[in-house]
C-alpha cells in the first residue's frame, strides 16, 4: 500500500510546502488572465535582479554572463533569460511553459437586453477546459481590456471586492428542471446559454429627454440603456467603445484565471 505523501514530510518540509503554496495561491488570485500573470511575474522576477531587455538596449548596455533579462510581448507572454558563460553555440537549456486561462469571452457587441425576462445581458464565448455546466450560478468578475475609439485603454477588474457588483450565469430552479435533468452532462448547458447577466433596472429618463429620438431608443431598451449609463459614468466609454471583455469565476473558487468574483 502507497504511503500518504503528508505523511513523508517532516516538519521543515511541511513548512516550506507551506510558503511555496502560500505565494501560488496569491499568483492565482492575482494572475487571472494573460496580461494579469505577466504582471505578476514581471513584478517577482525584477525583485529578484531581472532587467527588461529594451531598457539595456536603449541605453546601449551589453550582456556578459550571469546578467538576468526578460522581454514581454503584447503583454501576454514572456521570456527570461540567464546569460551564461559559454557561448550559446554550445548550447542552451531551455523551460517553457504556457499561461492558460479558460475563461469566458465577452464578445465585441456583446450588450443586449431581453425583453421577455427584463435582464441585460453580455454575449459570451467559452473558452479553455471547463465544462460548461460549472459556470452557471458561479459567483463571476469581470477582467480585462476596453480599447477606446480614440486608441486608450482601460483596465477593468470588477466583482473581486466586497463591495463590487458580483456577475452570474443562471440556471434553471430543481422545480422547473425536469427536462433539463434529463440531459446528458455535455448537454446540460449548451454553450449558448452561458450568457452573463449584468443588470435588470432600467434607466431613468426625464419627461423631456423621453421625447428626443435618443430618449425614444434608449426607453425600448431601457435596462440596457441602464447598464451603458452606469458604464459612461464610472469609465467613461460607450457601447462602441467595448472591444474585448472576459469573465472569470471569483476569488479561488475553480480556476482562477476564469472570472470567478
Amino acid at each position: 500500500m502507497k504511503k500518504n505523501a503528508w505523511e513523508t514530510y517532516s516538519e521543515k518540509d511541511l513548512k516550506k510546502l507551506e510558503k511555496i503554496c502560500a505565494e501560488y495561491r496569491e499568483f492565482l488570485d492575482h494572475g487571472k488572465t494573460e496580461r494579469e500573470c505577466v504582471d505578476v511575474i514581471v513584478n517577482t522576477i525584477e525583485k529578484e535582479g531581472y532587467e527588461e531587455l529594451e531598457a539595456v538596449i536603449k541605453k546601449g548596455g551589453k550582456l556578459k554572463a550571469g546578467d538576468k533579462v526578460y522581454s514581454v510581448w503584447m503583454n501576454k507572454s514572456i521570456v527570461m533569460f540567464q546569460i551564461g558563460k559559454k557561448p550559446m553555440e554550445e548550447g542552451l537549456n531551455i523551460l517553457g511553459a504556457h499561461i492558460d486561462s479558460p475563461r469566458l469571452d465577452v464578445k465585441q457587441v456583446p450588450l443586449y437586453e431581453d425583453g421577455k425576462h427584463a435582464f441585460a445581458y453580455l454575449d459570451t464565448h467559452y473558452y479553455g477546459g471547463v465544462k460548461k455546466y460549472q459556470w452557471v450560478t458561479l459567483p463571476l468578475a469581470i477582467h480585462g481590456v476596453v480599447v477606446k475609439k480614440d486608441g486608450t485603454t482601460i483596465e477593468l477588474n470588477i466583482g473581486e471586492e466586497e463591495d463590487d457588483p458580483v456577475f452570474f450565469i443562471s440556471d434553471l430552479l430543481i422545480h422547473l428542471a425536469a427536462e433539463q435533468m434529463e440531459k446528458k452532462a455535455a448537454k446540460v448547458i449548451e454553450g449558448e446559454a452561458l450568457d452573463l447577466i449584468v443588470g435588470s433596472k432600467p434607466i431613468v429618463l426625464g419627461k423631456e429627454e423621453k421625447e428626443t429620438e435618443d430618449g425614444k431608443k434608449k426607453a425600448a431598451n431601457a435596462i440596457k440603456a441602464g447598464v451603458l449609463d452606469i458604464l459612461k459614468k464610472t469609465y467613461d466609454f460607450e457601447e462602441e467603445d467595448l472591444q474585448s471583455w472576459r469573465s472569470f469565476p471569483r476569488g479561488r473558487q475553480g480556476r482562477p484565471d476564469l472570472t470567478e468574483a
